[in-house]
């Protein structure tokens, strides 16, 4: 394949040239090359698996199909390229005289025909040249919308064309397909403050950005003026589903600029599904607009399914999602702290910040049903670092408040620590905190940091110059070699609860239990055990020199409030014992 040039000017012809022989596209450039009216670029295109990806994504103004290239029937594969060359003419060249195969060709969707017998410089020239005037026209009188059709988007009439070839590989593949009609809210009043033209900005703006996010084998089109639809193809289950609107969500949620203006929209979202909801583009569309208007009866940008199965196990994801996304700006997420409590003194060494959720309506949500929902939208990112914030502010109230050693243990998740900028984030809330480094705590998974070995010990070196500590949390469940740690900076191991839980019950976990404790400690690496809930449990622990435990033993997970009542009950008592 000979790649398109990286780019071409506005009165160059972009020409893809579709022949399995390179001595084929030798002879069409040659021919053109001798036009002096004509700067064409040509580039090559031999295999039909390359042929895909090009038409999706690099720019072309006619389409050269030499009609031997096809992947079993030449009609059917001129109906493709009528598709999805984003009505780009297609220019069809083959052996057969005009009269015996050009009426055919032209009826199924190809603008002009040659026979190879007659081609010459000039017929060649002569067609190319009109095409490329036809397209030119076409643009001129059919404006921003033209334009748009070149960029990627296309209109209504060529949807249906579009979302039937969709509707035909979901039915030979036997997948669910998806259709998603997006509606933005009261346009009418964006077109009166910008004016038409700004207006129309903005939507290709949104459009640029919604394509961006859309997997590749899903479809955005504009088919009106306020309106988008995008097909979500090769759905296995509603998660596929979730995915794309959870991303056209996250779309809508950022502010636009339009003429300097930073605007935000909202927008109604109808889906219908194949073949719950229809099995022909007119049902499929027809339902997903009802769908759509549906949820134009619910403030901002919100969706509704057409399929009520589907809108049921998809539906409570993504209004949880949404729910949790305005429970991070409405402040109502909040920290509680679970002591850690060293065994050798019985004082607490520091505590654990884990995130609850004060819902509005539904009250205080569990943690194992909202974090899987932010790991899987990606707030989980945003809520750590929110975390982070709200743990460095505790660690300085807790000085002020006589308990100057006290050290915060924050869980970062997979998804945040494989952000690209967490140690850049990380800096910036110490670094504006202004607060002892050596008392904050990150914990890890063993799969989040052997994920990439080489990516983890970059980042905790990183970290570790700024005092931070880090821990490596439910040791044990993971499948890591041991032989990693000691090149890793852990100072502290934490036995998962499911070990301690079996004392008593299992003689596998007193072993387990055992052994970790002496790696750690011949690493030089502190060891806490969660979960610790009799005093059966902690004299074990003690007896095996464990240095610290953290359970419901000593103390449940508490409001910042009861905590510092806490802290100063213990240290009352100590005093007393004193």
């Amino acid at each position: 394949m000979t790649p398109p040039q990286e780019s071409a000017s506005a009165s160059q012809v972009r020409i893809l040239v579709l022949t399995p022989e390179h001595v084929e596209f030798r002879w069409y450039s040659a021919l053109l090359d001798r036009e002096p009216e004509l700067e064409v670029d040509l580039t090559w295109c031999p295999d039909l698996v390359d042929c895909e990806d090009l038409l999706r994504n690099a720019q072309f103004d006619i389409i050269l199909w030499d009609c031997v290239f096809h992947g079993g029937s030449g009609e059917a594969f001129l109906q493709y390229l009528a598709v999805s060359g984003h009505d780009r003419p297609v220019l069809a060249i083959s052996a057969d005289h005009a009269a015996d195969r050009a009426p055919e060709l032209l009826r199924h969707g190809a603008a002009d025909y040659l026979c190879k017998s007659e081609l010459n410089q000039w017929s060649l020239g002569r067609a190319v040249r009109c095409l490329w005037y036809r397209s030119q026209l076409g643009r001129a009188e059919q404006g921003q919308l033209r334009r748009e059709v070149a960029s990627g988007f296309i209109n209504r009439d060529l949807f249906f064309d579009r979302l039937q070839q969709a509707l035909l590989r979901a039915e030979r593949g036997r997948h669910r397909l998806a259709l998603l009609h997006i509606n933005l809210d009261d346009f009418r009043t964006l077109n009166e403050s910008f004016g038409y033209q700004k207006s129309d900005q903005l939507m290709l703006k949104l459009a640029e950005r919604l394509r961006s996010s859309l997997r590749r084998v899903d479809s955005l089109m504009r088919i009106g003026g306020d309106e988008f639809a995008i097909i979500i193809e090769k759905v296995e289950d509603s998660l596929d589903v979730t995915q794309v609107i959870r991303k056209v969500v996250s779309s809508l949620d950022e502010p636009l600029t339009v003429a300097g203006q930073s605007v935000m929209v909202s927008a109604s979202l109808g889906v219908a599904t194949y073949p719950e909801a229809g099995e022909t583009p007119e049902n499929l569309l027809r339902r997903a607009n009802r769908a759509m208007f549906e949820a134009k009866r619910d403030p901002g940008t919100s969706y509704r399914f057409y399929d009520q199965q589907l809108h049921i196990s998809a539906g409570y994801q993504l209004r949880l999602e949404a729910d949790l996304r305005n429970a991070l700006r409405g402040q109502e997420l909040e920290l509680y702290y679970q002591p850690r409590i060293d065994l050798a003194t019985e004082e607490v060494r520091g505590v654990e910040c884990l995130i609850r959720w004060n819902h509005p309506e539904r009250g205080l949500v569990r943690p194992d049903e909202f974090i899987p929902a932010a790991e899987r939208s990606g707030l989980i990112v945003p809520i750590g670092y929110w975390v982070i914030e709200q743990a460095c502010e505790r660690l300085k109230q807790a000085a002020d408040l006589g308990h100057p050693g006290l050290v915060f243990a924050v869980n970062l998740s997979f998804r945040q620590f494989h952000d690209r900028k967490m140690t850049e984030t990380i800096f910036r809330i110490i670094y504006n905190a202004n607060v002892d480094t050596s008392l904050l705590e990150l914990e890890l998974t063993e799969s989040a940091m052997m994920h990439d070995l080489d990516y983890a010990r970059r980042c905790l070196r990183e970290l570790n110059q700024l005092g931070v500590s880090f821990a490596l949390d439910d040791f044990g469940t993971g499948f890591s070699s041991l032989s990693n740690l000691q090149h890793l900076p852990i100072s502290l191991l934490k036995i998962d609860k499911s070990f301690v839980q079996d004392l008593g019950h299992t003689a596998d976990a007193e072993h387990i239990i055992r052994a970790i404790i002496s790696l750690a400690h011949s690493l030089q690496i502190s060891v806490v055990a969660e979960g610790v809930e009799t005093e059966g449990q902690l004299e074990f622990l003690r007896q095996q020199h464990c240095d610290e435990i953290q359970g419901y033993y000593f103390a449940r997970p508490m409001p910042w409030d009861d905590l510092v009542k806490f802290l100063q009950n213990q240290s009352q008592a100590a005093c007393l014992q004193s």
